[in-house]
């Protein structure tokens, strides 16, 4: 495993982080699904284990994953291990009446912040994000004031936002321009490159980068046809449409040659090239089962320039009708 420094900080992250979302288990909020279906959490510790044997050190949750249950298993596992860093996201909660609430409130940071520690079996949370907030959230004052205030009384090291996945730039340029907090999850694969801006303006400025959605939820493993179908539990059953599958597969056909090339696999080629860019400290497959944690830490290659030249070439040219459909689904 190779470890990068996360922006100006001190913390350093394995290459590959471990992408808590799945283990949650299958939530819903609001007859909408917002896990990934069934999981059977012997199988998910058994991932976090064999995360810690390939020296894995770096964890990403949010307390809305599974509504707490994926920082309760973390919290469980980790508890007495040291060097690991987790970082969690708060921003989310599920209402009284079963609805999805964005809130950034001073007071709800706050006691989610306690929460999310009791969870987690810790007293301090390596780096906390705000999940999703908008510039309207960030300009209101109160969030920043919650996660400063935290940092002050030493219950998270480090904080950032977690960004938008289609339009990530007005909440980045706002921190940029007032030189807050310390950094950014954003979505980077070879479908979304969209953030390729951001990420080199962070490295410039000093800000780590989290690359989230590496395998587009499955989808750049090569494990989906279009015949493909979702369980109603799985997010994926409304994100990942028959139409999304097709286009996919016509897209990418000149992506996968490089695998060969490589001699690696689909996912091998995905998470390489994201790593192929220095301004990203870490990539957070989601990860549930113990034979993911090791195909993902296993198959990287490095990727030429000239490559990730051809795959960002590609984009420009193909992506954008595929950008769309995913768009318009969430």
């Amino acid at each position: 495993m190779n470890y990068r420094k996360f922006g100006k900080t001190e913390l350093l992250v394995s290459e590959i982080g471990f992408g808590a979302w799945a283990i949650g288990g299958p939530a819903e909020v609001g007859g909408m699904a917002i896990g990934w279906g069934n999981t059977d959490d012997r199988e998910s510790v058994s991932a976090i284990r064999q995360a810690l044997d390939l020296v894995i050190t770096f964890f990403d949750t949010a307390d809305f994953y599974g509504v707490g249950h994926s920082e309760e298993l973390l919290g469980q596992e980790l508890k007495k291990e040291k060097d690991i860093l987790i970082a969690s996201k708060v921003g989310h909660r599920k209402s009284a009446e079963n609805k999805i609430v964005l809130d950034y409130s001073y007071e709800y940071i706050m006691s989610a912040c306690e929460a999310s520690l009791r969870r987690l079996q810790r007293e301090q949370i390596d780096y906390y994000q705000l999940h999703t907030a908008k510039v309207t959230d960030l300009e209101n004052g109160a969030c920043l004031e919650a996660m400063q205030r935290l940092a002050s009384e030493g219950k998270v090291r480090h904080w950032g936002v977690s960004l938008n996945t289609f339009n990530p730039f007005p909440e980045a340029e706002y921190l940029f321009r007032y030189k807050l907090g310390d950094g950014f999850q954003l979505v980077l694969n070879l479908i979304n490159q969209t953030a390729l801006p951001i990420v080199d303006d962070a490295e410039k400025k000093g800000f780590g980068v989290i690359a989230r959605m590496p395998l587009q939820f499955g989808l750049l493993t090569g494990k989906f046809t279009s015949a493909s179908t979702f369980n109603k539990d799985d997010h994926r059953s409304f994100r990942i449409t028959p139409n999304i599958l097709q286009q996919s597969e016509d897209v990418l056909k000149p992506v996968w040659e490089l695998a060969e090339k490589y001699s690696t696999t689909k996912t091998g080629l995905s998470l390489s090239y994201i790593l192929s860019y220095s301004g990203i400290s870490t990539v957070i497959p989601g990860l549930r089962t113990k034979k993911q944690v090791k195909q993902n830490v296993e198959q990287l290659v490095r990727i030429s320039t000239e490559d990730c030249s051809f795959i960002e070439d590609l984009f420009a040219e193909r992506m954008s009708v595929l950008l769309k459909l995913m768009k318009e689904v969430g």
